[in-house]
């Protein structure tokens, strides 16, 4: 992923080009937690708007399966378009459609006000990545993806309990208000100190998608949907699991996922730190402490002090996993990086989507102490299949 040129990098100065991969980060967090915050928000919109909490459910299945689908396309039609003007549009969509969905009268207008922010998000989250390694030349790209990534990465993993906070202290429709004024201060700041990045050369569709003929490539976004696919199969159902099989309190489930979601961001920093040693091996020795961390969770659940420890094991490895997967990606990519970071992002979602299909199986089938086994088992494939692909192509660890 070379993109250190001097029309971009020399040009802009340090003291910016920090500033500016800030911003992007602010604004990734914001825009992911508009997506993962709903998930603690169903049970008080599901009662003002009348409707059952599985109904309101299908509006995480809508936003994650846009994502998936039009995600890539939508990237490699936009690509080429000056970073900063995206990034402003991106984020003025997702203020209008917060304002939107805080003030929706039914279920219908709501799902609006999700659809279209979902056709923005992956566009968002490819071309950020790119911008941020962009701005600070190649020797850190790594560095400034996995701080790009801090955003995301907190987004995904706080958005749920600050959505269950928030539905109790400001309900759901002030917290869609408050995302909403949060879009659009993250739009003026980014007009105003933002640099303007050159103008990526526009290249066709065709053109981009060529990367798809490159079976390691390929490869490298299989083992992002199975690496995916472990974490949400465990993730999706933490709460859960918490309150029924660990005894937590409910009143204090939303505190626990807090926490394993603040020691995750140490794994943030861990994976931005590790991955440019080797993306896959990286991505191996992350997985093998997912599966550990998720298979003692129902074991410990007992004692809350070792339960504590797994969590521990468990957070750190989920969210260092997130920039791993995204670096691993773009690296794997010969061209088009944007779009890497698209397609890595739709495989991601479609991971989320299939891990809580196995969860929720595993649960109706057998029991929900076992989900962290199932978890675990595909994170351990995960792990073989990265060493798998390291063997196949030795070079493309770099």
């Amino acid at each position: 992923m070379t993109i250190d040129t001097p029309s971009m990098t020399t040009l802009i100065k340090p003291r910016s080009q920090r500033l500016s991969v800030l911003l992007l980060t602010i604004s990734a967090f914001v825009i992911v937690t508009t997506e993962f915050i709903i998930v603690g928000l169903l049970p008080s919109l599901s009662r003002d708007l009348g409707v059952s909490v599985s109904t309101a459910g299908q509006l995480v299945t809508l936003f994650a399966f846009t994502v998936m689908i039009a995600g890539p396309f939508l990237t490699a039609m936009l690509s080429h378009l000056e970073r900063r003007r995206l990034f402003i549009f991106i984020l003025g969509v997702f203020a209008v459609s917060n304002a939107l969905a805080a003030l929706a009268p039914n279920i219908w207008v709501l799902g609006l006000a999700r659809f279209v922010p979902a056709l923005a998000l992956p566009v968002f989250w490819g071309t950020a990545s790119e911008s941020a390694a962009e701005l600070v030349g190649a020797k850190h790209a790594s560095k400034a993806i996995s701080q790009v990534y801090m955003g995301i990465a907190a987004a995904m993993v706080l958005g749920i309990p600050i959505g269950t906070l928030a539905s109790d202290a400001i309900d759901w429709r002030g917290t869609f208000w408050l995302l909403a004024g949060m879009s659009l201060m993250m739009a003026v700041l980014l007009a105003f100190f933002m640099p303007i990045i050159v103008q990526p050369k526009k290249v066709s569709a065709l053109a981009q998608a060529l990367i798809l003929r490159d079976p390691f490539f390929l490869a490298n976004i299989a083992l992002s949907v199975v690496v995916f696919t472990a974490m949400f199969t465990a993730y999706t159902y933490l709460a859960d699991v918490l309150e029924r099989v660990a005894m937590v309190p409910p009143s204090q489930v939303g505190w626990w996922l807090m926490g394993f979601g603040l020691l995750g961001m140490v794994g943030n920093w861990l994976g931005g730190h590790f991955v440019g040693r080797g993306p896959l091996v990286a991505t191996g020795v992350a997985s093998l402490i997912l599966a550990a961390g998720m298979a003692a969770t129902p074991y410990l659940a007992s004692s809350h002090g070792l339960l504590m420890l797994a969590l521990g094991a468990w957070g750190i490895a989920n969210t260092a996993l997130y920039p791993i997967c995204q670096v691993r990606v773009m690296k794997a990519a010969s061209h088009s990086q944007a779009l890497a970071g698209t397609l890595n992002v739709s495989m991601a979602n479609a991971g989320i989507g299939l891990g809580a299909l196995i969860g929720g199986a595993t649960i109706k089938h057998w029991d929900l102490a076992f989900v962290g086994y199932v978890a675990a088992a595909i994170a351990i494939s995960a792990a073989a299949l990265a060493m798998i692909i390291r063997r196949l192509w030795p070079s493309g660890d770099r």
